[in-house]
């Protein structure tokens, strides 16, 4: 009784002591402990980067590498960490200026840059961080893979190449391999199982309490969503190791306290990141997330075909054949204990099933509707089938069981391949790849008699992963770029490049910002190229930045969470934006303008202004915030057809035009100008100078039914007014601005009254030396008499209190260890 490993057939065995070799110095034998991580290490990151390679992806080829939001958020992010670490960030890690007009980046940081590794693109020049983002997953799914030899390694002993061969295959399951290749922080998901298995049997060795809370609280401090994943899946390998162990109920009893306590004491620790981050997703703008909708059975099932991609966010729950056939002899292995067998079979079914099931899916996903790829916990499903592959394959499974799970795998295969999008490499994968690995696995059984079949086996079963994971890395790569969203982006280029440069020649913060232009090379052009304009990508964007920014016509996807810049002069007016960037006369060329801009801070009085233009003009927005009436807005006379629609107005000759039609898709025509109108995202559009003859003819196709460009589309800027209003707020705004990391302070002309506003949206956070009163969706503070400097500080929600409980479970954390040894030193005295 008391012994801590899987039920064998032997009650008595020893506790597992992870592949150790018994009698070997101890320098060799920490030496030794390293080969079976490191060789799941070199296979993992080898072949996804020989599937790079095979394709053609940079940096082994042309092939553009970001994937959607790689290109346009983990890059960026990874850009903006670049330049935190490096001092030349215009913010810290609490806040930013850099994009949607200054936002929270506690939370961003937490949700994007979470992951461990993300720290390697401080190591390399600013230019090429990109390439360091591409780096972090083959370098965490290496560390997965080393990790669950680990682990492997302490449910039950064995030889440290093949622990590693399958460390291998978790770490390049097909969840790794397609959904998270290109996200970052979800690897840290495929990290967090073994770790926090390897903490789970600890807990049952009743040592280590402080090593599992950290273990716990490294997983958690990489992503929130996969974590909580991974902790879930370790609650269901302590009930099982908790079943199958032979433990009296008292030594149950304990383990459950110390991994209860330990997780709790470690998810405080990271309190400080999950607090800030949970309250600002509940004050980001609201998305329409669908309801979960299972895919039909025989698509679940073909999910777990080797080197299987189905279209869409069908599940990846496959692993190398290899695997697969080692857990298909499980059941069948008489070595291992019969309940032993039954209950790592019944828990992973049952995990499996939970994925097709809503509630339990939900659960999964924190109790919220899967936003994105429903299926992101498939890697869940892949550690237990790698799992009870290595306690088969320890158990030494016979040639006859192992033919008959690749049997049964031949089989499967046959009966799906009617699924839907069936194809690619899954046949060659399941006959060929499985073939080799019956091959090596039946070599192995016949070494125990001729041990010269032994290297033989090794290096066919290393071989097959390798051959047979590159194979559907490549394969995955090449079947997700048929879809539109998964077009290869560069993110390096001669041009942005010079984009880059553009922006530094002319930057000016904290004196007024710089609008990085359009074409955009990322949704996050604010952060990627060290700007200061509107665009911005986030799931954190606030409410209170979409109810500011979207009246005033900047465009906007995503349901409000991406803002794209708008090329408008009272726009750059209103948000103290002085330079602008532009393509220039040669393609992948940029230029820079300066203009005038009021500054960061600016005065209005204490009666309000108010457009007398019609309210439900973009214009008449613009100018009530502006505070100045620089507009015509004209009557609009409408014609053409619902597909062919024509809009005429008259406005003052040598005015300048805008055009805003928020509903509308398709391609305007006016004059020598030609736009493309993409509804929501164009925001406001310039036409050009209006005619001599001051009359104006618009033609717009559309493919929108049913939908027209509204009563006022158009607006005819009158630049002197602007000139005037831009000249008034200057010489009555700030003398001097000087904007810290989450900190602005503005110094005021003597004797100045009425309302302090900053050219930043009123995100929950800010607390300035006046109470903090909105003004259109921007941040304002009422002057007191005699005020002459007015100065905020942003501070994320939840922070403070987050800290109070990671330093209340730190001194947990160093007060366990202290307590127990003063115990241990009474006992001796």
């Amino acid at each position: 009784m008391g012994t801590v490993t899987s039920e064998p057939t032997t009650a008595d065995s020893p506790p597992p002591d992870g592949g150790r070799t018994p009698g070997s110095s101890r320098l060799g034998g920490r030496l030794s402990r390293l080969y079976g991580p490191l060789l799941a290490f070199l296979v993992t990151s080898g072949a996804f980067c020989a599937a790079w390679a095979a394709r053609g992806s940079f940096p082994f080829g042309n092939t553009g590498r970001a994937i959607n939001d790689q290109a346009n958020q983990y890059v960026p992010f990874h850009r903006a960490l670049w330049d935190l670490v490096h001092g030349q960030a215009s913010g810290d890690v609490l806040f930013s200026w850099s994009g949607g007009f200054g936002q929270q980046f506690l939370s961003d940081y937490y949700t994007y840059l979470g992951n461990p590794f993300s720290w390697l693109a401080v190591l390399v020049p600013r230019a090429h961080v990109d390439l360091a983002v591409f780096a972090i997953t083959p370098v965490t799914m290496g560390a997965a893979a080393a990790l669950m030899t680990v682990y492997l390694g302490k449910l039950q002993p064995g030889p440290w190449w093949q622990r590693g061969v399958l460390g291998a295959v978790y770490g390049l399951c097909g969840w790794a391999l397609s959904d998270a290749s290109y996200i970052p922080m979800w690897l840290w998901g495929l990290v967090a199982l073994p770790l926090l298995g390897i903490a789970v049997e600890w807990c049952l060795e009743q040592r280590r309490w402080p090593g599992v809370a950290l273990f716990v609280a490294l997983a958690w401090f990489g992503n929130f969503y996969t974590a909580m994943m991974a902790t879930m899946a370790a609650c269901v390998l302590l009930a099982v190791r908790l079943i199958t162990l032979d433990l009296t109920g008292a030594q149950r009893l304990r383990a459950l306290w110390r991994a209860a306590s330990a997780t709790a004491v470690g998810i405080l620790l990271t309190l400080p990141l999950l607090l800030p981050s949970f309250l600002s997703s509940g004050a980001a703008q609201p998305t329409k997330a669908a309801a979960f909708d299972p895919v039909r059975i025989e698509v679940f099932l073909a999910g777990m075909l080797p080197a299987t991609h189905l279209w869409g966010g069908r599940p990846r729950l496959y692993v190398a054949s290899l695997g697969l056939i080692l857990a298909g002899s499980f059941l069948f292995n008489t070595a291992i204990a019969k309940k032993t067998r039954l209950v790592w079979a019944a828990a992973t079914l049952l995990v499996v099933a939970s994925f097709q099931f809503p509630p339990t899916q939900y659960v999964w996903h924190g109790l919220a509707v899967p936003n994105g790829n429903p299926y992101r916990e498939a890697f869940v499903f892949s550690g237990m089938v790698v799992i009870v592959a290595w306690l088969a394959l320890a158990n030494r499974p016979r040639p006859l069981h192992l033919a008959l799970a690749a049997a049964l795998l031949v089989t499967a295969t046959f009966v799906l391949r009617r699924t839907d999008d069936f194809g690619g490499w899954t046949w060659p994968a399941v006959l060929g790849g499985g073939a080799v690995s019956l091959l090596a696995l039946t070599l192995l059984a016949l070494g125990e008699r001729r041990r010269v079949l032994v290297p033989v086996a090794a290096a066919l079963m290393v071989a097959v992963v390798f051959a047979e994971s590159t194979v559907a890395a490549a394969n995955a790569d090449a079947r997700r770029a048929r879809e539109r969203w998964a077009k290869p982006a560069a993110t390096s280029s001669r041009s942005i490049t010079e984009h880059w440069q553009a922006v530094r020649q002319v930057d000016g913060w904290p004196a007024y910002r710089t609008d990085p232009g359009a074409p955009q090379t990322s949704y996050n052009d604010g952060l990627a190229l060290r700007a200061q304009g509107p665009q911005y990508y986030s799931s954190y964007l606030p409410e209170a930045t979409y109810q500011a920014l979207e009246p005033l016509g900047y465009g906007y996807k995503n349901d409000g969470r991406t803002f794209f810049g708008a090329d408008n002069p009272v726009l750059d007016a209103i948000f103290s934006i002085g330079a602008r960037v532009r393509p220039g006369a040669t393609p992948g060329s940029w230029t820079a303008t300066r203009s005038p801009a009021p500054p960061l801070v600016t005065l209005r009085p204490a009666t309000p202004y108010t457009s007398p233009h019609p309210a439900d003009s973009v214009y008449a927005r613009q100018e009530t915030v502006l505070g100045a009436t620089v507009y015509e807005v004209p009557e609009v006379t409408r014609g053409g057809t619902a597909t062919a629609q024509t809009y005429a107005a008259q406005c003052t000759p040598g005015s300048e035009a805008y055009w805003y039609s928020p509903e509308l898709y398709g391609t305007l025509h006016a004059g020598a100008t030609r736009r493309q109108l993409e509804d929501r995202m164009s925001g406001v559009l310039p036409l050009g100078p209006v005619p001599a003859s001051g009359r104006l003819e618009v033609t717009v196709d559309t493919r929108t039914s049913g939908a027209d460009a509204g009563a006022h589309p158009i607006g005819c800027l009158d630049r002197p007014a602007l000139d005037a209003a831009v000249g008034h707020l200057t010489a009555t705004g700030a003398t001097k601005v000087t904007a810290g990391g989450h900190t602005v302070e503005a110094t005021l002309p003597k004797g100045s009254t009425g309302t302090a506003v900053l050219a930043v949206t009123a995100v929950p956070g800010w607390q300035c030396s006046a109470p903090v009163r909105p003004f259109h969706g921007l941040l304002a503070v009422p002057l007191p008499p005699d005020t002459d400097k007015v100065s905020c500080t942003f501070t994320p929600k939840g922070l403070t209190p987050g800290l109070a409980a990671a330093v209340l479970a730190l001194l947990t954390l160093l007060a366990v260890p202290l307590t127990h040894r003063l115990r241990r030193r009474r006992e001796r005295g």
